[in-house]
């Protein structure tokens, strides 16, 4: 298995669930220094949001706290699983719960974009 390295990678969502609130608008930007990945992210409906995790055989978990334009200040927590697609491009499916959402949870895809310059 080949070690995926998520720094200076940009993403965003190709697919999300229903309850999701990240979309195609929505930019995340890695940083990753050994196992620990960390990620600012804004766009859509998104004002500004920050994750933060590690990443063991591209397997990651991490926290994530996100405001959105309304006001509304969401949190949570997932686990994802890193691969490459027939192109090349890092593609991270990650599984979330919502802790500020009772009982909520669903599945988000991302797509690298481009490497940060």
């Amino acid at each position: 298995m080949v070690a995926i390295s998520l720094d200076k990678i940009k993403m965003k969502v190709i697919e999300t669930s229903p309850n999701g609130v990240v979309n195609n608008d929505t930019l995340f930007i890695f940083s990753q220094y050994g196992n620990i990945v960390s990620a600012e992210y804004g766009g859509g409906k998104i004002s500004k949001g920050f994750l933060v995790g590690k990443n063991e055989n591209n397997k990651l978990s991490f926290s994530f706290c996100q405001l959105h334009s309304d006001g509304k200040l969401d949190t949570g927590i997932s686990s994802c699983e890193l691969s490459l697609t027939e192109n090349g491009k890092i593609r991270l499916t990650e599984h979330f719960e919502w802790a500020s959402r009772d009982g909520e949870n669903g599945t988000n895809v991302f797509e690298e974009i481009q490497p940060v310059l």
